[in-house]
């Protein structure tokens, strides 16, 4: 152990060069002051015991940083990073950083270790890499075995490591040896205007080779590549070392294809994305396509259908669907797709196999598919075929197909939307389920969720769905992993095709990855149903918000309204709260009384509980009830305050329990939920 410079702390540091010497906090833990991590030998610590520690690279690292990977500006080492915030992404491995970070001026950042790590490779001072053991990954098998894992990738090529003796440093970078000792600059076929050169990847540009664009390759995009600066040029490091073989074989094609080296780029018709460099063809169909392309499977069992989908390169006759039932973008009738059918739809290649695990492949053409298990026995069916007296698996008794006398007051036991033909209701207690609701399937795989299971048809739960938000006790669809639900509402409303609604003249598309506002409540929102023909954008919420509502306030019903037709007023406000109302927004309207109401007034806070149903979910011993308490408000056994409107009333009368609803819900589901899911 010997005295050194400070390096900016105010009391002396001692040199520590072997672990067992690191004096540790109270938790056992302590961290560099410069780039955050677990410190280890060799570092610095202050003399004075004040808990200040720092690595001796991180200590050492140079203010002022020329990188190889990056010659036009030099890369500089600053405290903190030149944002509102402190935070900043590393271009290298992706991960944020709040500590010390190398900053160049055209808004790249960099960790110490990693600004540090790529220096030495491209340097290729592998003598600087000593502590780094060369090594195989582990892993064990199911009897117990050892073999080389696939789990980490190369940070330069992004091909498992199992193939080749790889670094595996201390700081958590993993390289192939052949990686770390790549030329710096080569020629190649496919830009031979400029030598290229290996750099960072500052622009995120995509390979010019084999233009991957999906999620599970977007990694690939950051690291580096070979480039040509003044082209904009990038490809991978993979692209341009990998061999590439004369003569294929492709598994949905009857006839082999052929390597063709060009100059010029072409749309592969396999998949239809754009390709150039290399590619392959078939003499016999004039077919081009990529080389991964020639590998893509024939049929596959993908979550976002019920059915088997087939690869083909070109439309058949009978088809007539050209929109992707996933991006609803146009499916080019000239080029590959997946198609169904059964259901006369196609899919992108793309959209349909982004995800790894959102399909499988099936083996055989005459493999059997999984039925779907129905949630009903019918009993009784009209001439037309038409079930009009079943029995549900979730309702004791047996339901008839309306119309009922009864009357439309009720909400469907299924979504807790407004009852509407055709449904099916109970002649023996009130339960009332919409047809499309009953025949939902007791297994189900929902669109646009990564659970690798279909997910259950559950009832009688309390739950925060993981769609809309909303706290609900109807039906669900529930992921026996993760234990995550989703109402009946959100998974009918992802139910591949165009939605409608009764406020839009156009049908309506759900997009995942839209972002901005909705035009029923003017809130943002990630992911929302879009029109195509007009700008028109509703997030899940307002989709299923009910056509209809009762209120206290109106002895009618009360509408859903898109806007004010009563342009005479000065000043429009809420019937139930006396505040202002947005006319740009819905709200909930009486025509007779001329009643004007927020959407929210009118709902309420839990739209979608059933009265008189059991929640489970407390620390009380006995069964509470949900009620809806209008008068005679005893006091909450929670907050002590008045317990009005929905509330939680013990079964056993003699007990006299009673909370808000709130005061559960808030404490014991909703936090559970948020950090669960």
């Amino acid at each position: 152990m010997e005295e050194s410079n400070n390096y900016g702390h105010q009391h002396p540091l001692l040199l520590i060069l072997n672990q067992d010497q690191l004096i540790h906090n109270q938790s056992g833990v302590t961290h560099c002051s410069r780039c955050g991590e677990k410190v280890s030998a060799p570092c610095f610590c202050c003399a004075e015991r004040c808990g200040f520690y720092v690595h001796k690279v991180c200590a050492e690292a140079p203010l002022e940083l020329n990188h190889p990977f990056h010659t036009h500006h030099p890369l500089l080492l600053m405290q903190n990073a030149p944002y509102s915030s402190g935070l900043y992404i590393c271009n290298f491995c992706d991960q944020d950083g709040s500590k010390f970070v190398y900053h160049c001026s055209c808004g790249l950042d960099f960790h110490i270790k990693c600004a540090l790590f790529t220096f030495n490779i491209a340097e290729n001072n592998l003598k600087e890499l000593d502590h780094v053991a060369l090594q195989h990954p582990l892993i064990s098998t199911e009897n117990g075995d050892e073999e080389l894992g696939d789990v980490s990738k190369c940070f330069g090529c992004w091909e498992p490591l199992a193939k080749y003796t790889h670094f595996s440093p201390d700081c958590g970078f993993n390289f192939h040896e052949k990686c770390a000792k790549l030329p710096f600059k080569l020629n190649h076929e496919c830009h031979r205007k400029h030598p290229l050169a290996l750099q960072f990847n500052s622009k995120r540009l995509s390979c010019k080779i084999c233009r991957e664009t999906n999620r599970e390759t977007d990694r690939r995009r950051i690291g580096f590549v070979y480039g040509c600066s003044p082209c904009k040029f990038a490809v991978h490091i993979e692209c341009v070392s990998a061999s590439l073989d004369l003569v294929v074989e492709d598994k949905s094609h009857e006839h082999p294809f052929s390597l063709f080296t060009r100059r010029s780029s072409f749309i592969c018709d396999a998949c239809g994305m754009e390709g150039s460099y290399a590619s392959y063809i078939c003499c016999t169909c004039n077919i081009m396509v990529h080389k991964k392309c020639t590998s893509l499977p024939r049929i596959i069992k993908s979550k976002w259908h019920d059915h088997r989908l087939f690869h083909i390169y070109f439309f058949p006759d009978e088809f007539t669907s050209s929109d992707c039932m996933i991006c609803h973008d146009e499916v080019d009738p000239e080029h590959g797709s997946y198609c169904c059918s059964h259901c006369n739809i196609t899919f992108h290649v793309r959209c349909v196999t982004e995800d790894k695990r959102s399909y499988s492949i099936v083996s055989l053409e005459n493999e059997d598919e999984m039925p779907n298990e129905s949630s009903i026995i019918v009993i009784e069916s009209n001439d037309a075929g038409e079930a009009t007296k079943i029995k549900h698996f979730k309702h004791m008794h047996n339901l008839m197909l309306g119309p009922f006398d009864g009357g439309y007051e009720n909400n469907c036991d299924g979504c807790m939307l407004p009852i509407s033909d055709p449904f099916y209701y109970c002649s023996e207690c009130v339960f009332f389920l919409h047809k499309a609701c009953a025949e939902l399937p007791k297994m189900k795989n929902v669109w646009h969720e990564l659970c690798r299971e279909p997910l259950a048809l559950i009832s009688d739960k309390v739950f925060e769905c993981a769609k809309c938000r909303h706290i609900c006790n109807t039906f669900a669809y529930e992921c026996s992993e993760c234990e995550s639900k989703r109402c009946l509402r959100c998974v009918i409303a992802l139910t591949p095709g165009a939605r409608t609604s009764l406020r839009h003249e156009h049908p309506l598309f759900f997009y995942k990855d839209y972002h901005g506002r909705c035009d029923a409540c003017g809130n943002l929102t990630l992911g929302a149903f879009c029109c195509k023909d007009c700008n028109f954008v509703l997030h899940f919420g307002c989709f299923s918000l009910p056509i209809t509502a009762h209120h206290k306030c109106d002895e009618h019903l009360l509408s859903l309204t898109a806007h004010n037709d009563n342009k005479y007023l000065e000043s429009h406000y809420c019937d139930i709260c006396e505040e202002s109302r947005d006319t740009n927004r819905w709200f909930y309207h009486c025509a007779i009384c001329d009643t004007s109401v927020h959407v929210n007034c009118v709902l309420g806070k839990y739209p979608f509980l059933k009265l008189g149903s059991i929640f489970e979910e407390t620390d009380h011993p006995h069964p509470l009830t949900i009620v809806k308490k209008k008068y005679y408000y005893l006091d909450c056994n929670k907050c002590g305050k008045p317990c009005e409107d929905l509330s939680l009333e013990c079964s056993k009368l003699e007990c006299k329990y009673i909370v808000h609803l709130d005061c559960v819900v808030h404490y014991t589901l909703r936090c559970f939920l948020w950090w669960r899911m």
